[in-house]
Order: C-alpha cells, then structure tokens, then sequence
C-alpha cells in the first residue's frame, strides 16, 4: 500500500498504522478513507494529501 504525504505540513499517512486518532483502523488504504478525513497534523482535507513514490 503507497503512502500519502500532506502538502501542507509533510505528514505522511502510513496505511499500515492508519490513524488511532480518528479511528482509522491499520491497514486501512488511503483511497479507503472516508472523505471527511483530515489531516491529523493540521486538519488539512484529503484532497490536500499526494501519493509518495
């Protein structure tokens, strides 16, 4: 599963630990977030984020 880097504070989303603070569960890919997700960082929105080579 690729990682996804927000653009506007450089937090990286690791779909193998999700998000414990929005109750992501581990393994949880990116395009299976839900679209009200944001940033955990900086309340950026998921259209904020870009996939990381």
């Amino acid at each position: 599963m690729r990682m996804y880097k927000c653009t506007k504070c450089g937090y990286l989303y690791n779909p193998k630990s999700g998000d414990y603070t929005q109750g992501i569960a581990p393994n949880t890919s990116f395009e299976d977030l839900p679209e009200n997700w944001v940033c955990p960082r900086c309340n950026a929105p998921k259209s904020a984020f870009e996939p990381v080579d």
